[in-house]
């Protein structure tokens, strides 16, 4: 079974059980149409807790490259205000792009002439032999942060194993850069 599949499994299910425990709301307005609103942010913390095991990244060795992609976190993108990440290190001082939010398809994977500019990242082969990842919520509060090394003998499918998880100290309120004081 690919990575990909476990990770829509992983969605499907916790967007599920979310939607299940949200009441239903009638239209207020006279409009002709119902306005959409995003679904609440419990939904999108419970799909990011339940895809912490199969992997928020996916490593991948494909055509002389390792792709990690980051397909799930772009699923949670109307929520998120930023993804920080770091190659082989925990200074998580990079930023992964998220896609505009749609709030008529909040879970859909957001379109760009550039395949990979919203999906993934592109290393020479096993360039990558952890990814630490922190993802930073609307409301300023940070995840957990989770270090991930790709699956033994992963070849072309997708796979992630978790090596760490770090609980952050306190809230964040405006993340910065590894190196900074806050």
């Amino acid at each position: 079974m690919s990575g990909i599949s476990r990770i829509s499994r992983g969605i499907a299910a916790a967007m599920l059980a979310a939607m299940a425990a949200m009441p239903a709301f009638a239209q207020e307005s006279d409009e002709d149409e119902y306005q959409p609103e995003l679904p609440d942010m419990s939904m999108y913390k419970a799909m990011l807790d339940a895809n912490r095991q199969p992997g928020w990244v996916q490593f991948r060795e494909f055509s002389g490259k390792q792709l990690i992609y980051f397909t799930a976190l772009q699923t949670m993108r109307c929520r998120l205000s930023e993804v920080r990440y770091s190659v082989n290190s925990e200074a998580l001082d990079q930023r992964f792009p998220l896609g505009p939010c749609d709030p008529q398809q909040p879970f859909n994977i957001p379109d760009s002439d550039d395949p990979g500019k919203f999906m993934y990242i592109e290393l020479p082969p096993n360039g990558a032999r952890t990814l630490t990842i922190q993802v930073v919520w609307a409301d300023g509060s940070g995840s957990e942060i989770v270090t991930y090394r790709p699956c033994d003998n992963v070849g072309e499918g997708t796979c992630a194993r978790i090596k760490k998880i770090d609980k952050p100290e306190h809230k964040l309120s405006a993340p910065t850069p590894a190196g900074q004081s806050r």
